[in-house]
């Protein structure tokens, strides 16, 4: 029997050292490490191994390879699909992460439904089939090639997969997995990796997509090595707040597709419903004019979205001003406020201003920066902006309207929903490729301009 050999990893961050220090050198945390086994005696069996030289894949030429020998598998959801770039590609792994109760087992679950003709197994090592059978219902969905396997063993798992032969598999959560090829207790670095790293080998020898779903640290990053997110093929981000119905589906990678895409669910009693308009559902409705509220036109993706951005600005109780933002960069939003005092002259230095995007989403599209400034300005003068009227401008340092990218299809959106007029910058309209009829396009070079016509 050969010798056990074993090493200590951060729990935090997936360091490895030979020996226990009390400060990781990589996260900078203390009191993470923790001794695991990382190598078995010869006579362990891991849960997928094949052996070496008898795979069926041979080297080829760049040339020889044909892509049309692994088209894109609909899953039945558009918004992942248009977040996974078009579709599930035949192999390949992908890596879901979120915060408890944010939605990731009900949109698997839905997924394992809706996959029209395809033999789906949902292995589950968090619940039993009883809660399956109980949420499936509770969504009112029900598919007779949809397998549900409550295990946490891999050598069993992939015992059933042989057997079964999946056209998708789930696995709910990796981080409740078992490898015995190592003796280290579910969650553990050495036991995320082994049993991730068994599902991946499976997933690109026969071609099966393989959906891993993953629990978040507190810090919001997903738990276990950060090894992991380099050894799967997509990462996907569910993100939401438990106060709002919205749910919202990113790709920090994507080796697919792009890492821009953006799907928007509403967590409902009857699971997660897709989002088609989300510009109507990002936009709030008054009875009444109110100041400091602005809609600007942004792009996620390929998708145009209208974004309210909601200002407050009132007199500072305390000795410093307070900045406050929600859904925007806190620096931006500093520089923009620089911008006001030096270039337009509007005394905000010695005053509160919070800012807040409507649906509780995150902005990083430059473009809305002008409808920033405008809601900021219409709470602190209390004058509200006109109704029907959009922003989508960058903003320079000087005070100078930027032009964005892809003007036409914000103004196709803007038009849509019924705006009157849109405000850009002059230098977006010189090659404008439409001519829009309802929308009126007011083209400005300085802020100074757009404030004079606004107030």
């Amino acid at each position: 029997m050969g010798k056990i050999k074993t090493a200590y990893f951060c729990q935090n961050c997936g360091a490895q050292s030979p020996k226990w220090i009390g400060k990781c050198p990589s996260c900078q945390e203390w009191n993470t490490y923790v001794e695991e086994v990382i190598e078995q005696p010869k006579d362990k069996q891991h849960g997928y191994k094949k052996s070496s030289g008898s795979g069926s894949a041979k080297p080829k030429k760049l040339s020889e390879i044909s892509t049309k020998e692994a088209p894109r598998t609909h899953t039945g959801i558009t918004e992942l699909d248009r977040v996974l770039g078009g579709g599930v590609v035949a192999g390949s792994v992908m890596l879901i992460g979120g915060e408890p109760g944010i939605g990731k087992s009900t949109l698997m679950l839905q997924l394992a439904l809706k996959a029209k003709d395809k033999r789906v197994l949902y292995v589950s090592g968090e619940e039993s089939d009883v809660q399956l059978r109980m949420r499936a219902e509770r969504i009112e969905l029900n598919s007779s090639q949809c397998i549900i396997y409550t295990e946490t063993d891999t050598g069993n798992i992939f015992h059933h997969i042989n057997e079964i032969n999946p056209d998708i598999v789930i696995v709910d959560s990796v981080q409740t997995m078992i490898s015995q090829a190592v003796e280290s207790t579910a969650g553990s670095v050495s036991q995320i990796r082994q049993s991730a790293s068994e599902f991946i080998r499976y997933a690109k020898e026969t071609g099966t997509p393989v959906f891993l779903v993953g629990h978040i640290t507190k810090e919001g990053s997903l738990a276990g090595p950060k090894v992991l997110e380099h050894m799967v093929d997509t990462v996907l981000v569910f993100e939401g707040d438990s106060n709002y119905i919205y749910r919202i589906l990113r790709a920090a990678k994507n080796r697919y597709g792009s890492t821009s895409e953006l799907g928007i669910f509403q967590m409902q009693a009857k699971g997660l419903f897709e989002v088609s308009n989300p510009s109507e559902l990002l936009m709030s409705h008054y009875d009444n004019s109110l100041s400091g509220i602005a809609v600007s036109a942004t792009i996620e993706g390929i998708r145009p979205l209208m974004i309210e951005t909601q200002a407050l600005v009132s007199s500072a109780v305390y000795g410093t001003p307070q900045r406050s933002s929600t859904g925007f960069d806190i620096r931006r939003l500093n520089m923009l406020l620089a911008v006001l005092e030096k270039r337009c002259g509007f005394r905000i230095g010695a005053k509160d201003v919070f800012l807040n995007i409507a649906g509780g989403i995150k902005v990083n599209d430059p473009a809305i920066d002008l409808g920033v400034m405008c809601s900021i300005i219409s709470s602190g003068e209390d004058k509200p902006v006109k109704p029907n009227v959009c922003f989508a401008s960058e903003i320079g340092l000087s005070g100078e309207l930027r032009p964005v990218t892809r003007i036409e299809q914000r103004i196709a959106e803007a038009e849509k929903l019924g705006f009157n007029e849109i405000y850009v910058s002059k230098y977006n309209i010189k090659n404008l490729q439409i001519n829009p009829e309802k929308i009126r396009v007011v083209a400005s070079n300085k802020i100074e301009e757009v404030f004079k016509r606004l107030f």
